[in-house]
């Protein structure tokens, strides 16, 4: 066969501009002169066109002067002249879509309805008219806003737009992560509507972490285990989520979830889709269900009454508000109480406490309002000041728990802090010490009293045992993780017995034994990374672990990586459905699955979309 002739390749020469008035424009050779295009770009070609048709300009402007140099760049600046005449509205529309996109985004951070992206031009408008009322180019600014696409229909679309980025974003750094671990709950709409809600947390080589919502779907009929684990699992395929990587899977302790054999978690320990993965029960909903065990009905039940009559009508709350106004009260209103919010006990306690001054005085001088001895019981109010002291602790606690980018470490160290400060509240109430009692100690010198004098002490502190007993039953699942997590802070401690933290790390993350008992030898002798590991700062366990290369300690950096993407709770999953809630509200109650899982993802999201990419592949138009 013939050999395949090689077609050759011509490239513009600068030196062309001034010696024959010739540009490079948009991949073409342009004579400057009339415009005219040659075919290839060839010196032959250019000097042609230039010496027959344009010969008078070799003698009107001479080769290397000042005035041919001048003449190039008057003609060039006529060129870029006429082509702006196509370009900048192409530039003005793109920009305006652009800055759609921009406003689209804040919108959805912000869980605000599509057409409030009208309300914002017409802000922008009205605040133009007079904040640019001295710039000599005020119209061109107005214009410029008036151009901006933010019409009901154009906002949604701009919604899914941003939402398919940004999910787009979270499935590449799904693929590049080493292991991810998941959070389930479930819960109900505005329309009574089921929704599962599912984070990941993804962790990287560099030890870094990532939160996101993967996503929000909605169950049709039942909730049962099945019907959670199919939607889930059609959800996987269709996605392909690389299921190998899953660490762990934590939950709220509704049966659907934890049920022993037909509970989601106990569906995926079933699959064989599903590597050995560990689950969890959220910590913040156990801390939260330690805190029932208090068995005060009595002091609760009053407490509603008195703030139920003085709440449930109108004319009531007003009068007692006035009432709290004239006597210069510290708040204006009581708190009420439910077992669904996890604060509100304490809170709620705590308020009745400070204002229980002011509630007798109105009670007794109200004519349609029932007075309870209680009130003055002595007993009764120590009850209830043990009450709103030991509640506003278990608050504290439960506030320290939540927020994002909370690892189970941190988590596990705020559990046991507690524990170890109920025995020290515990010893302090015997030896009559009430620093951990406030409202105690302010209830006893109101009556004249000593700690001494505290005859119930006794039943507070089994009150105190009731709760401790409560944590050490419910925290059990932890147990396994805590000598690991201990062990991953400090792994120099002295005295470690490698076999049994190789055997204990083993059964967590399923790791070859002998290889850990390997890997932990050859680091307690490692002179160097020791002496790096004692001169970093306390809390910088993850960064030593970045530093560990992977070809010399594949396994104890695999346990590191497991144990920085578990979740200890289900907080991300409570706090979507906060957002949810503003989302679907009863003004926008037939808001579609799709875009409520768009508007959801951008309300969550950390990461910041492709404004530019995304113009670049809309159609953009200036709004009409």
């Amino acid at each position: 066969m013939a050999e395949t002739k090689r077609v050759k390749t011509y490239h513009f020469n600068r030196e062309w501009e001034e010696d024959y008035f010739f540009v490079n424009s948009f991949s073409k050779v342009v004579c400057l002169i009339c415009n005219a295009t040659v075919a290839l770009a060839k010196k032959g070609n250019v000097e042609r066109h230039f010496k027959t048709v344009h010969g008078s300009y070799e003698k009107d402007f001479p080769a290397k002067t000042p005035s041919r140099t001048l003449k190039v760049q008057e003609l060039k600046a006529q060129l870029l002249a006429r082509q702006s005449i196509f370009t900048k509205p192409s530039n003005k529309c793109e920009a305006a879509t652009i800055a759609s996109y921009r406003i689209s985004h804040v919108l959805a951070k912000h869980k605000k309805p599509f057409k409030d992206g009208e309300t914002i031009k017409e802000a922008f408008l009205e605040a133009a008219d007079s904040l640019f009322d001295e710039y000599k180019n005020k119209t061109k600014i107005v214009q410029a806003i008036k151009e901006v696409q933010l019409s009901r229909n154009t906002i949604t679309r701009r919604y899914e737009g941003l939402a398919r980025d940004v999910e787009r974003q979270l499935v590449a750094d799904i693929n590049v992560c080493e292991c991810f671990s998941l959070q389930f709950d479930e819960s109900t709409d505005m329309v009574d509507q089921a929704q599962l809600c599912v984070f990941v947390r993804m962790a990287f080589e560099d030890m870094s972490t990532k939160d996101e919502l993967l996503t929000i779907l909605s169950l049709k009929g039942h909730t049962r285990g099945i019907d959670i684990f199919n939607v889930f699992m059609k959800f996987v395929s269709e996605q392909k989520l690389s299921l190998f990587k899953l660490v762990s899977i934590t939950t709220d302790g509704a049966p659907a979830m934890t049920g022993r054999t037909s509970g989601f978690v106990a569906l995926c320990k079933q699959s064989e889709l599903f590597p050995g993965i560990l689950s969890y029960h959220c910590l913040i909903h156990q801390q939260a269900l330690c805190g029932k065990v208090l068995n005060m009905k009595d002091v609760m039940d009053i407490a509603m009454k008195v703030v139920c009559s003085l709440r449930a009508r109108s004319l009531q709350r007003r009068l007692f508000r006035a009432h709290l106004e004239e006597h210069d009260a510290e708040h204006v209103d009581l708190l009420l109480h439910t077992d669904v919010r996890w604060l509100s006990k304490g809170k709620f306690l705590a308020r009745f406490k400070m204002l229980l001054p002011e509630i007798k005085d109105f009670l007794k001088h109200s004519k349609n309002l029932e007075y309870y001895n209680k009130l003055d019981d002595h007993q009764w109010l120590m009850d209830l000041s043990f009450l709103a002291d030991i509640t506003g602790e278990l608050n504290e606690l439960n506030l320290e728990l939540q927020g994002k980018n909370k690892d189970i470490v941190s988590m596990i160290t705020s559990i046991n802090t507690f524990k170890s400060k109920l025995y020290l509240m515990s010893t302090r109430l015997q030896s009559g010490n009430l620093r951990n009692f406030p409202h105690i100690q302010a209830e006893l010198q109101r009556q004249n009293k000593s700690a001494t004098h505290l005859a119930s002490s006794e039943g507070y502190q089994g009150h105190i045992q009731a709760i401790l007993t409560e944590f050490e039953k419910r925290f059990k699942d932890f147990s396994s993780i805590q000598p690991i997590a201990s062990y991953m802070c400090n792994p120099f401690i002295a005295g470690i017995d490698v076999g049994e933290i190789a055997v204990k790390l083993n059964a967590v993350f399923d790791l070859e034994t002998f290889a850990l008992e390997d890997e932990i030898l050859m680091l307690q002798n490692d002179v160097c990374l020791k002496a790096r590991s004692t001169s970093s700062q306390s809390g910088e366990h993850v960064v030593f672990w970045k530093d560990l290369t992977k070809g010399k300690y594949p396994n104890l950096r695999r346990c590191a990586l497991n144990l920085t993407a578990l979740f200890g709770s289900t907080y991300l999953c409570e706090s979507a459905f906060s957002h949810m809630k503003i989302i679907k509200s009863k003004y926008r109650s037939t808001i579609t699955d799709d875009h409520l899982a768009a508007c959801l993802r951008l309300a969550t999201s950390s990461y910041t979309p492709d404004y530019e990419k995304l113009a670049s592949s809309s159609q953009s138009q200036i709004s009409h």
